[in-house]
């Protein structure tokens, strides 16, 4: 039986653990991390099938790839909060010396983290490497990776793209995060993307669509929908309509909390908004 209201409070702590990592150390990125923690609460909770303890290999377990390494403090939260490492271990992050870095990074050896996803555009070409991998082991779990919608512009990824349908890599579910933002402007400014769904389907993938990406319900059943469509000789695609910021009154629906960090009075603020469920580290 899936607690929706657990995941909503789940939820809204990742918020909070969110906003205190980066006023911490004045540094990160909290708009795009906020418009996904719905979404990575969801998948490491209630959709991905996960072995109790973490190893490199995953096999026999549903594998993640964070491909928009920037949004790194939704993803170390979400980890702490699925009992990867301790949650007090968020208090490190972006420190010297940390196992929390900016960007992922593996040779910290930090459960949980697959990748160094620093350079956006590759995560899409490691994540159809495992999927491979898990084919040619005949282990029937499934990859999920996340992009942003800006990513997109990245020229890596079209291959990877034209790569998965070519070889019928039909186990993998990537989700694009559509929030329209990037750090310099919206996405329709700098280059804009055009119609992704179409693009996606043009080189054979399957395209599924949450429209509200900030709904932990329309999330568990658009993500339920994706999975069962895997395993038909294509590439499954999610587009996930996010806000960015959401949660935070000022800072969504703009760029420009892409990558600052909130001061003092505005951390109180924002976390006002959020109150405690499950308890800070």
């Amino acid at each position: 039986m899936i607690d929706i209201n657990h995941l909503q409070a789940l939820t809204t702590q990742v918020r909070r653990d969110i906003l205190r990592m980066v006023h911490k150390v004045n540094s990160g990125h909290p708009g795009g991390s906020l418009g996904c923690a719905e979404f990575i609460v969801c998948l490491f909770n209630v959709i991905m099938e996960r072995n109790d303890s973490f190893d490199m290999n995953g096999s026999k377990e549903d594998l993640f790839f964070l491909s928009n390494g920037h949004i790194s403090p939704v993803f170390y939260s979400v980890l702490a909060r699925s009992n990867y490492f301790d949650v007090s271990e968020l208090s490190t992050f972006r420190l010297i010396d940390s196992r929390l870095q900016g960007h992922p990074t593996t040779h910290e050896g930090l459960p949980g983290v697959r990748i160094a996803s620093g350079s956006l555009g590759q995560g899409l070409s490691v994540a159809l490497g495992a999927a491979h991998s898990k084919k040619l082991n005949n282990d029937n779990k499934l990859i999920y990776s996340l992009h942003g919608d800006g990513e997109l512009q990245e020229g890596q990824n079209w291959e990877a793209i034209m790569y998965a349908s070519a070889k019928k890599i039909d186990n993998i579910v990537a989700t694009i995060d559509v929030n329209g933002q990037q750090i310099d402007g919206s996405t329709s400014s700098v280059v804009d993307m055009g119609n992704i769904k179409l693009k996606f389907e043009a080189f054979g993938w399957i395209v599924c669509e949450i429209n509200n990406g900030n709904d932990v319900q329309s999330i568990i059943d658009g993500m339920n929908d994706a999975k069962s469509k895997t395993g038909n000789n294509k590439p499954v695609c999610v587009l996930l309509n996010t806000v960015m910021g959401n949660g935070v009154d000022f800072m969504m629906h703009t760029h420009e909390w892409h990558g600052k960090a909130p001061n003092d009075e505005q951390l109180e603020i924002a976390l006002n908004q959020n109150p405690e469920t499950l308890g800070d580290y």
